[in-house]
């Protein structure tokens, strides 16, 4: 068994939203978005993270990343607990851990030129001096089957499959171990996201590249991910290689999510 990157332990995460009661008696509400999660990502493997909107799928991934701090339990980066870190620590752990978001059209900023993006990534983590930053601009663009000269043109001028191979080439720019893909391709149509899945796919096997891969969608995950964990409810309710999830399901609302996915249509005779 390969060495976990990132461990969960009694992972929990709780929000105070609004407040109910009579009047001068009103309490915040406590909702909780995670439940007591354990987890383990091991290098070199796609986990998936499955379950319907409002699960707390997102919102462990941010926890993992350190983009939130836990109500209670903590995350383990190699065995150190992201609450002990100190400056130098941090400034490793965000550079060896990176996240595709889900939204390609929302996540790049609109004022930047694609190479700008790339070179602003390489200088915030003093990679810039390691590398002609132009040579690796078109580097990390060709690695992402996108044309060099898209390094001088704007985010708005590009279609979504596109916005999410420059995403793509951001995370890749500062060479992360672990990238969190938080529903990387839910945004695109069907025929661009098999384009970006197999990308991925690509770029772990030449990179030796560690996904989590954040989906609701369980066609897709079929064909990506070694393993696949549940969500229900804040809750980790089932867990395993992908295959024995699929063939197998042994929580009720595993089997209600296999049961969703759209079925080919019988052939005529």
């Amino acid at each position: 068994m390969s060495e976990p990157i990132l461990r969960a332990e009694g992972l929990e995460k709780r929000y105070s939203t609004g407040r109910s009661g009579p009047a001068g008696l009103r309490r915040p509400v406590q909702v909780e978005a995670v439940r007591g999660i354990d987890l383990e990502i091991r290098a070199g493997e796609t986990l998936a993270l499955v379950g319907e909107s409002g699960s707390g799928k997102s919102t462990t991934g941010r926890l993992l990343l350190g983009l939130e701090p836990p109500t209670a339990g903590r995350v383990l980066y190699r065995g150190r607990d992201l609450a002990n870190f100190d400056r130098a620590t941090w400034s490793m752990f965000r550079r060896r851990t990176q996240i595709v978001f889900q939204d390609p059209y929302g996540s790049l900023n609109p004022r930047l030129t694609v190479g700008g993006m790339l070179r602003e990534a390489l200088t915030f983590h003093g990679l810039a001096p390691d590398y002609g930053t132009s040579e690796r601009v078109t580097e990390l663009l060709t690695l992402v089957g996108l044309d060099p000269s898209a390094a001088a043109r704007y985010p708005h001028e590009f279609s979504g499959g596109q916005r999410q191979r420059i995403g793509i080439a951001r995370a890749l720019s500062v060479e992360p171990e672990l990238i969190i893909a938080d529903e990387p391709v839910s945004a695109l149509d069907v025929s661009v996201q098999a384009q970006v899945l197999n990308l991925l796919g690509d770029l772990q096997a030449e990179l030796g590249l560690t996904y989590l891969f954040i989906a609701h969608d369980l066609a897709v995950v079929r064909h990506v991910a070694d393993r696949t964990a549940v969500m229900f409810e804040g809750r980790i309710v089932e867990e395993g290689p992908t295959e024995n999830v699929f063939a197998d399901p042994q929580h009720p609302y595993t089997r209600e999510l296999l049961s969703s996915i759209p079925r080919p249509p019988a052939r005529v005779p």
